[in-house]
């Protein structure tokens, strides 16, 4: 910037975001809605909507892009084994990185759909100028006005949420009294683990720097996505920068810092794809029905599941167009 059999512990990994809901108010199609069933996706999609799918028979090829992280990857094998199930062809690029080099790969033609987060997405586009708003429909509108120059569209956005968190471990917390982002204007001085984007991503320093009043640039070291949290497990960090779905948060007891000052924005999960992979008769209301089905928990629970418990991420997937009614 940005995952599990979770049950007993699904719930305390959703506190921060009734706390992030309740500073933003309670409009109805506000970004931490997560709404609907949490177990099979609630009731957007259903009906087996990707097996009764036809694709027209001129379709073009759809090339999925993934990001270098898991969940991006079960996303991927979900909205690819949905549309394969509606007879289209269908691959997915993995990237081995992020937006910098998802956003070539739109430009180039090798690849003309992802499954994306709508504030971080338009960040990135518009150069980190902190347009994005905790309203998502808001951001979602600004996404595609950066997106149009691009010749790419987002669809609906989903109820889920994943958006960037700071965490550290129960021993750092209570040693130091730490439980919100607030708190960290006393301790300036502690170590950050982050994606190198967070020198410039307003959702990381510059926010922190903006809203807080807390610099950490000091001790800021730029890590791989998938080595900060053994990072912090092996305490060679003091916070980490972690997508908020990560099961390992709740697996591990660490402690997300409440933003309590309402920092970050709409990072609903929405596809974004070509202008004209989107005039496709019906191959957008598929891909919405597919993210209507996603919600905070049910990505956390797949989160889980493949960075707990191991699982590939094509069978994931597989399991949960099922549990949700989708084929």
């Amino acid at each position: 910037m940005t995952k599990r059999p979770l049950g007993r512990w699904a719930l305390a990994l959703l506190l921060p975001f009734a706390l992030f809901a309740a500073a933003c108010g309670d409009d109805d199609d506000d970004a931490t809605d997560t709404g609907g069933d949490t177990t099979t996706g609630g009731d957007g999609g259903g009906e087996a909507a990707c097996s009764a799918a036809t694709a027209p028979d001129d379709a073009p090829e759809i090339t999925i892009g993934a990001q270098d992280f898991g969940e991006s990857k079960i996303l991927a094998e979900i909205y690819k084994q949905c549309f394969e199930a509606a007879g289209y062809n269908v691959s997915i690029q993995e990237l081995g990185g992020f937006r910098d080099l998802e956003v070539p790969a739109f430009e180039n033609g090798d690849i003309n759909f992802a499954p994306e987060y709508a504030a971080s997405m338009l960040e990135f586009l518009n150069d980190f100028a902190g347009e994005a708003t905790s309203d998502v429909d808001e951001t979602v509108g600004l996404l595609n006005d950066q997106l149009g120059d691009k010749d790419l569209v987002a669809l609906d956005a989903s109820e889920a949420v994943d958006t960037n968190s700071f965490v550290v471990t129960q021993d750092t917390s209570d040693e130091l009294g730490l439980t919100t982002l607030s708190d960290l204007a006393d301790h300036q001085d502690l170590t950050l683990g982050a994606p190198a984007d967070c020198e410039a991503n307003a959702f990381c320093l510059p926010g922190l720097q903006d809203v807080y009043g807390v610099d950490l640039s000091d001790g800021f070291t730029a890590l791989e996505t998938g080595a900060i949290a053994d990072a912090l497990d092996a305490g060679a960090i003091d916070i980490a920068l972690l997508f908020s779905t990560d099961s390992r948060i709740v697996a591990n007891g660490w402690v997300l810092l409440e933003d309590d000052q309402t920092m970050l924005a709409a990072d609903n999960i929405l596809p974004v794809l070509s202008t004209e992979l989107n005039d496709v008769e019906g191959l957008a209301d598929l891909a919405n029905a597919v993210s209507a089905s996603l919600t905070t928990e049910n990505v956390t629970e797949m989160n889980g599941k493949f960075d707990v418990d191991h699982e590939d991420a094509d069978a994931i997937a597989e399991e949960f167009l099922a549990d949700a009614g989708l084929v």
